[in-house]
């Protein structure tokens, strides 16, 4: 029984019937950089399964299933594992897998679970535990020292004042706790400082500091955790001491250095306002650029008015009556000018004196719209009428018909209605109540007229008329008007029938001028027809040079017309001194005027109470604009060379510039590579830092003028001819007289040069003719800039073998093509080709000597052959023998042969500087221009045998001729 007993029980044992058993949450402590974990409690795991050890009564078996096999982590990258120590007792313990690092993670949190050994030999059925939660934190060590945010740290303060914090220094420490991560202490390492800091790293001054004792200060501050690691490098800090403050703008340059064509610069980059720590509510600064000694007020392009007007798209039909004194626009030469080109033309009236405008200039009818524009500087002036522009009767009447005046800072515009209109009021006269007219100052006005309603604008912007006056229409009368600038005809003669003020004579004689104007008056334009549109209005008035500036949100700006002043309002500082970082001046003229340019900056700041409490002291400098590099103008070709008289007898008459280049160039310096100079050589001037570089450069011309260099023309049989279609297609004008022509207009230099091109001399009696000169200038920016004077010799070839010229005439037309091409490709602009065409004259003048001497020759021996042959060429001509003519015309071919030789020449220069196909008779190609070759086209078919029918018939007249002898 005994033996059954102990057998059944041993079985019991060995059943695995209970699971093992931990505690529900385990706390540990796990020190970084190590890897045991002190848990609390211990870890053990408990199996019911087990055999009790101390039995008494019975000998005790131990058995797998009560054994503890095993503890299981679960959590995801959980760095610790669990180990058993005594598997009968179920002893384990937790530790890491790799040493712990507090500043990675803190604190792990993760889930354990413990199994038992299970049943049989195999372990099968083993039995797990519930799972209990493990909290482990990580100790930190100090392994970190205090590193400073900033590199340097730097401050300002004013002599004679303590604070109470000048600034803040500031340094941290990696260490994950609290402890050795916080900063405890800052400490001054600079001994014999007068500075102190507080552990929170504020530093202060510990007594009054002087400016002139020490302007800088430089302390060395270090700082310890709170574990007393000091920091692995210690700070620099400037202090720097500033005298007594007063408020000023600060790091503002006087002078303000522009170079042409740089764009945009930045006026003050580097200003700010110093308030003294004045509690600042809101700050107003004026900017003034003054240019009022520049032209009209600021860098405008210095094209004529009329010029600008073509530019900004005004219509046609524009008048200019004070144009710069020319021949062909004379009757502005008495008055007094600005003598300069930085502008249009500035003309200044004294009080003293008028001009009237030629008859014919201005034929304005009342009844169409037109516009009246005009630049005027007048001061306060007298009390009297002062005219700057009126259309008054010439004899008798004294009627105004209508005038443009200033009286008492009023601009007035009279406009007397025609007589052919109904008997009742109409308005007649528009009064503008203007500071702008008394101020001194330039203003661009325009008035646009389209009765019954005037529109004023001045400098851009509209003006309404504060009082309009009503009359009746002029009577009628047959009277004619004289316009007049500056004053108004009056005649003594006569009555005043517009109740005017006139004047006392300023001079004897029934005849006078009245109501004198006192000022300056610049491009006075008037235009039938057509108003002025705003678009076009803003840009005659638009400024070339002005103030700029980006503006954020919190700030408020204003620029006036020309933008020459901008007025900025903020209450932000910080905001404000952006503001003025960011001001910038800018110059779009190709060729801006150099100079000086005053710049201002008034300021008003306020404070709490809404005063001025602090006065900031205006600040003056200048922009000095560079003298731009100045372009030069070059004007190349063929100066010298001959035609046949038949040619300036013609129908075309003789190209005067048929290769003419223009090309406008502009020398730059440019700083050399010093080593490349060491390589070049040594024996060089050390002096010289700079190299000269030629650039060509596109822009437009206003002027070319053609003059006759000796006799004046004869208009009776020579003249200068130009297709009218051909100017007006470009938009140019031309003005002509016996002293040459002259074009204006603004144009580019190619649109020019291909006008120059078309340029004819006609002479259609030749005989007592042997050269003719002229000379051609073209100018740009008003006569600012100015070409060289390009000279040009044409010599007139009286042949003795007209049938020759017949033949030339024959050939053209096979030569029509290949000219037409080469005409084309030599308007482009090429510095070396125009070099290399105007030295071909100079061998072709000693050549045209020597042919000239050779052909006087072989006339007087052609006199005694032709005496000779006579009866038997007259006999020959009656019976139709035209071979033994032939033989004659070759015979007498020989007379142009040195010319040929001339020709020759210059056509191989032509085709080689071209790389053309070579033609047989290159001399014919020269004589034909483009212009000819055009005519040529559109006659080809019938021209060959007209010309040299003509060409026959001047033969027996020439054949003629010399029998006289």
């Amino acid at each position: 029984i005994t033996g059954r007993l102990l057998l059944s029980s041993v079985l019991a044992a060995r059943l695995n019937s209970h699971k093992p058993w931990i505690e529900t949450t385990y706390h540990g402590i796990i020190t970084e950089n190590d890897d045991k974990v002190l848990l609390d409690p211990p870890l053990i795991a408990l199996d019911k399964d087990a055999p009790l050890r101390y039995a008494e009564s019975f000998e005790v078996t131990l058995t797998e299933e009560g054994e503890i096999c095993g503890f299981r982590i679960h959590g995801q990258n959980v760095p610790f594992e669990a180990v058993v120590l005594d598997k009968s007792t179920g002893e384990g313990v937790i530790r890491a897998k790799d040493k712990m690092d507090c500043e990675l993670q803190k604190e792990h949190t993760f889930t354990i679970q413990a199994y038992d050994c299970g049943e049989g030999p195999d372990g099968a059925n083993m039995k797990k535990s519930h799972k209990a939660t493990v909290h482990i934190q990580v100790n930190d060590i100090n392994e970190y020292s205090p590193v400073f945010k900033e590199k340097t740290y730097k401050a300002t303060v004013l002599e004679g004042k303590k604070y109470d914090s000048i600034l803040k220094v500031e340094a941290v420490d990696a260490d994950c706790s609290f402890q050795f991560s916080q900063i405890c202490n800052y400490e001054i390492v600079t001994p014999d400082v007068p500075f102190t800091v507080d552990k929170d790293g504020f530093i202060k001054n510990t007594e009054k500091l002087n400016y002139g004792k020490e302007r800088m200060y430089k302390l060395t501050v270090t700082a310890y955790d709170c574990g007393k690691n000091r920091a692995s490098e210690d700070v620099l800090v400037k202090i720097s001491v500033k005298p007594t403050c007063k408020p000023s703008w600060q790091g503002f340059s006087k002078r303000i250095e522009y170079e042409p064509g740089t764009g945009s610069l930045g006026l003050f980059p580097s200003m700010h306002l110093e308030t003294c720590d004045e509690p600042i509510t809101s700050i107003r600064a004026s900017i003034e650029l003054e240019t009022n000694h520049i032209g009209k007020g600021c860098d405008r392009d210095t094209y004529s008015e009329k010029s600008l007007h073509t530019l900004c798209g005004a219509s046609s039909g524009t008048v200019e009556l004070l144009p710069a004194p020319s021949s062909s626009a004379n009757w502005t030469v008495g008055l007094p000018t600005d003598n300069g080109h930085d502008s249009d033309q500035v003309f200044e009236f004294n009080g003293t004196q008028a001009i009237k405008v030629p008859e014919g200039m201005v034929n304005t009818n009342l009844k169409e719209p037109f516009t009246i524009s005009v630049w005027m500087r007048h001061g306060p002036g007298a009390h009297e009428k002062e005219t700057i522009l009126c259309n008054s009767d010439k004899r008798e009447m004294n009627r105004h018909h209508y005038s443009l005046y200033v009286h008492n800072c009023r601009l007035i515009l009279l406009l007397r209605q025609d007589p052919s209109e109904a008997e009742n009021y109409k308005p007649a006269e528009f009064h503008w109540k203007l500071d702008q007219a008394c101020d001194k100052e330039w203003h661009h006005y325009v008035l646009n007229v389209e009765v019954p309603s005037v529109a004023l604008f001045v400098d851009g912007t509209m003006f309404e008329p504060f009082l309009v006056t009503e009359d009746y229409p002029l009577h009628a009368s047959k009277i004619e008007t004289q316009l007049t600038i500056g004053a108004c005809w009056q005649d003594n003669s006569g009555h005043d029938n517009d109740t005017e003020s006139v004047s006392e004579p300023t001079s004897g004689g029934n005849a006078r001028m009245a109501q004198f104007f006192r000022g300056n008056l610049a491009g006075l334009m008037i235009r039938s027809g057509k108003l002025e549109n705003k678009k076009v209005i803003d840009c005659l008035y638009t400024c070339k040079e002005g103030l700029d500036v980006q503006l954020p949100e919190e700030v408020a700006a204003a620029f006036n017309p020309s933008q020459s002043s901008l007025t900025v309002e903020g209450d932000d500082i910080d905001a404000f001194d952006k503001v003025m970082q960011h001001i910038s001046y800018l110059n779009s003229r190709q060729f801006p005027t150099p100079g000086i340019r005053h710049l201002r900056i008034s300021t008003t700041v306020k404070c709490f109470n809404g005063e001025s409490c602090v006065a900031v002291p205006d600040v003056e400098g200048y922009v000095m604009v560079l003298q731009p590099e100045e372009p030069k103008i070059s004007l190349s070709g063929i100066d010298h060379f001959a035609r046949s008289a038949a040619e300036f007898e013609s129908q075309e008459g003789v190209t005067l510039f048929p290769e003419l280049r223009i090309v406008s160039t502009i020398t730059r310096e440019v700083e050399t590579d010093p080593e490349s100079e060491v390589a070049e050589g040594a024996d060089d001037d050390p002096t010289v830092q700079e190299t000269v570089v030629s650039e060509e450069i596109m822009h437009n011309l206003d002027t070319c003028e053609v003059t006759v260099v000796g006799d004046e023309l004869d208009g009776e049989h020579e003249s200068l001819e130009l297709d009218m279609s051909q100017l007006q297609q470009r938009g140019l004008v031309m003005g002509s007289s016996n002293l040459g022509l002259v074009i204006t207009g603004v144009n580019s230099m190619a649109n020019y040069e291909q006008l120059l091109h078309l340029i004819r001399y006609k002479n259609w009696h030749t005989e007592a003719l042997f050269d003719r000169k002229f000379k051609l200038v073209c100018s740009e920016l008003n006569g600012r800039y100015v070409s060289n004077d390009f000279k040009v010799e044409v010599n007139v070839i009286h042949t003795a073998n007209p049938v020759e010229h017949a033949n030339n005439a024959m050939m053209q037309p096979n030569f029509i093509n290949p000219v037409h091409h080469a005409s084309v490709d030599l308007s482009g602009h090429n510095l070396v080709n125009a070099h290399q065409a105007s030295v071909v004259p100079s061998a072709a003048t000693i050549v045209i000597v020597v042919c000239v001497s050779f052909l006087v020759f072989m006339i007087i021996l052609g006199v005694f052959r032709i005496r000779a042959a006579h009866q038997r060429t007259m006999r020959d001509q009656e019976s139709g023998k035209e071979n033994e003519m032939d033989w004659d015309d070759s015979a007498l071919t020989i007379t142009v042969n040195p010319m040929e030789t001339y020709e020759d020449q210059h056509s191989s220069e032509e085709e080689e500087e071209e790389e053309e196909e070579e033609s047989e008779d290159g001399e014919e190609e020269d004589d034909i221009t483009s212009a000819e070759s055009e005519s040529s086209e559109d006659e080809e078919g019938a021209e060959p045998e007209d010309q040299q029918g003509a060409s026959r018939q001047q033969q027996l007249e020439w054949d003629d001729s010399t029998l006289t002898y």
